[in-house]
């Protein structure tokens, strides 16, 4: 069976969510962060870290495998339930267009949401630079001029079908408002229509 180690809202949220897409099996791992490494659900615990050297979320193991990047397992999940849609079925072009997006999320949209977030909460307090706030706020900005176009005025990023994308674009405009960074109306209905599918809605219950 899949194990899933993860934690609220962070990045594994997103492989949660894909595990409730798929109906895979699997078992759901609460790994509690920034906590004392004796604490048995610590992601510093060295048990843990035997697993995810980093000591961060996700961590996937499946059969001796263990993967700890969330695109990576992303694509593990789909690729495991090729009927979920979650990888479009269709051309090159399509597959090329969802590796192009998918790469922008990831350097683009989301790098100035977790440089905030580094600097906010996540680093050592002497490391971090409040006033590479306004910065971040500049590169979201012109990451989201971007994802214009992009994007069509389709519900759906890639294919007229829901994918990995679709969680990627939902689950980063998601931390964009936790993060306190301003959304444009387009994104936060992006962000709200696919958190009301019931996949996303279990995620959330298991997730809390």
């Amino acid at each position: 069976m899949i194990k899933l180690y993860g934690f609220g809202q962070s990045r594994s949220f997103r492989c949660l969510w894909a595990l409730e897409e798929t109906g895979l099996e699997y078992e759901y791992i609460n790994a509690k962060l920034r906590t004392s490494m004796d604490d048995l659900q610590s992601a510093r615990h060295p048990d843990y870290l035997k697993l995810n050297v980093q000591g961060k979320v996700p961590t996937l193991v499946n059969n001796g495998m263990i993967l700890t990047e969330s695109v990576a397992i992303l694509n593990y999940i789909a690729r495991c339930d090729p009927e979920s849609g979650l990888l479009p079925n269709s051309s090159m072009e399509s597959y090329a267009k969802l590796d192009e997006l998918v790469s922008f999320v990831l350097a683009e949209l989301e790098q100035p949401l977790w440089s905030k977030g580094k600097h906010w909460f996540a680093l050592p307090e002497k490391q971090r630079i409040p006033q590479m706030f306004e910065t971040a706020k500049f590169e979201f900005n012109k990451a989201v001029n971007t994802l214009d176009h992009l994007l069509g005025d389709d519900d759906f990023a890639i294919g007229g079908q829901f994918t990995i994308a679709d969680i990627l674009l939902a689950h980063t405009f998601n931390w964009a408002l936790r993060f306190d960074f301003e959304v444009p109306e387009k994104y936060l209905e992006l962000r709200n229509r696919h958190y009301e599918r019931p996949a996303a809605k279990r995620a959330t219950t298991v997730a809390d």
